[in-house]
């Protein structure tokens, strides 16, 4: 069975979508495709199997909260 969803991250500007998504990128190559969509990023993923699709999906999530903390401190 193949499991596949669609993951959208809202960012206030396109910038803040676009440093998320650079920061992300080492760790989703070959795993997860992602693109911008003006303030928003979206990630494609797929798995083979529930197991390895929950854990990419978990690992996705645990980083992109690491970059919002980035992102907030920032300011």
């Amino acid at each position: 069975m193949n499991f596949k969803a669609d993951i959208k991250l809202e960012y206030k500007t396109k910038k803040q979508a676009q440093i998320a998504l650079e920061s992300l990128k080492p760790d989703n190559i070959n795993y997860v495709n992602s693109k911008i969509q003006g303030s928003t990023l979206i990630f494609k993923l797929s798995g083979e199997s529930i197991r390895s699709f929950l854990a990419s999906a978990d690992d996705l999530i645990f980083c992109e909260m690491v970059v919002e903390k980035m992102l907030n401190e920032m300011k």
